[in-house]
């Protein structure tokens, strides 16, 4: 009895295949919201401000200069510093080498101006998140608080600090989040909420709390923002969850941008701004780089190095999901011992080097 019940636990505790190719799969999904289309060679500098994933250096810039690096630089420039992950952030140009590093050059990118004016910094940059300015992961924190990202200032929350009475959506059932302040900060949102929003525990309906929406002034005709009189009522308190494509419900008639200039979110307006366009533009640059870097390194051999190429990798690869497939429908655990037995195997195998005769005249 007692072997069967440690059995079992082992079993309980090990990792299957299926786990394990679930895992790989939201691995590459975080890297895709990561990292985007973002270069791992290449300064963005050039490409002036834009959004991309960043990194606070603590090893170069003391905790009272708030300053971030490109993907690149992260690697060739920082490599082994201590360095603060940011996820990324919309309209900012990379500061490696900058007047804030002390003198110590970017290795990619020499022609930097000494400072980039538009950047803006918070205490994300201090490695600090949320209105209670804690790490992440916090070491003092025993709560697995699952963390999300205002659109409009980019600072990460806990879900707790998102002073939502009635509780957070589904996961998945909304697209985009807006924390408290920012939208204490833009009251006219809540205008579009009352067919946009999305909450937790209950359908919008007439009942709730009235919205103190703002109504503009003589407003013209053509403007598509909700009135304040003819909006649901709903609560206008915390954060705001929205549905997909709410952004292109925006008024875009000339009051209306002109008010969205005064609040500095001009950029709700534009569709490439979203995380999700961000992420759609990492997935195709991923499929575009593998497929490159494949045809280029196979059309830099010969004819019969081609062919022996692609039937080995062929044969690799059906060996592979045949080796791999018994685990998975016996649900047994994938070793490392079993990865270095099978390519030890593959080895064993492997057919003599194909040599070309050469004939002397």
């Amino acid at each position: 009895m007692s072997d069967k019940i440690e059995e079992t636990t082992e079993e309980d505790n090990s990792v299957t295949m299926l786990d394990v190719l679930r895992e790989e799969k939201q691995l590459e999904e975080d890297a895709y919201a990561v990292l985007g289309a973002s270069d791992d060679k290449n300064c963005t500098y050039s490409k002036g401000y834009t959004r991309q994933a960043l990194y606070a250096c603590k090893t170069c810039c003391p905790e009272s200069i708030r300053a971030a690096v490109c993907l690149a630089c992260s690697f060739h420039c920082h490599e082994g510093h201590e360095l603060v992950e940011l996820y990324t952030k919309r309209h900012f140009r990379c500061d490696c080498g900058n007047s804030k590093f002390a003198g110590q050059k970017c290795n990619l990118d020499v022609t930097k101006d000494s400072a980039n004016s538009e950047n803006r910094y918070n205490h994300n940059f201090d490695g600090l998140y949320c209105i209670c300015k804690r790490p992440y992961p916090d070491p003092e924190d025993n709560v697995n608080d699952e963390m999300l990202q205002c659109v409009v200032c980019e600072d990460w929350y806990h879900s707790m600090h998102l002073e939502c009475e009635e509780g957070m959506p589904v996961d998945g059932a909304y697209d985009e989040m807006i924390c408290a302040g920012c939208m204490r900060k833009n009251e006219f949102l809540w205008n579009y909420a009352a067919k946009y929003g999305v909450f937790a525990k209950r359908e919008i309906s007439s009942t709730g709390t009235q919205v103190e929406c703002i109504d503009i002034e003589n407003q013209p005709k053509g403007c598509t923002m909700p009135r304040k009189d003819s909006v649901n009522k709903v609560s206008s308190k915390g954060s705001c969850f929205w549905s997909e494509g709410w952004r292109a419900a925006l008024c875009t008639c000339k009051s209306c941008t002109m008010l969205y200039q005064e609040k500095n979110v001009t950029f709700l307006l534009d569709p490439t701004d979203s995380v999700h366009a961000y992420e759609e533009a990492g997935k195709i640059n991923s499929q575009e780089s593998r497929y490159e870097k494949g045809m280029k390194a196979l059309a830099s051999l010969g004819r019969v190095e081609q062919l022996t190429a692609i039937e080995e990798y062929n044969n690799m690869k059906e060996r592979l999901k045949q080796y791999l497939q018994k685990f998975a429908e016996n649900k047994k655990v994938v070793r490392e011992e079993d990865i270095k037995e099978f390519f030890l195997e593959m080895e064993s195998k492997k057919r003599p080097k194909v040599v070309v005769p050469t004939y002397c005249r």
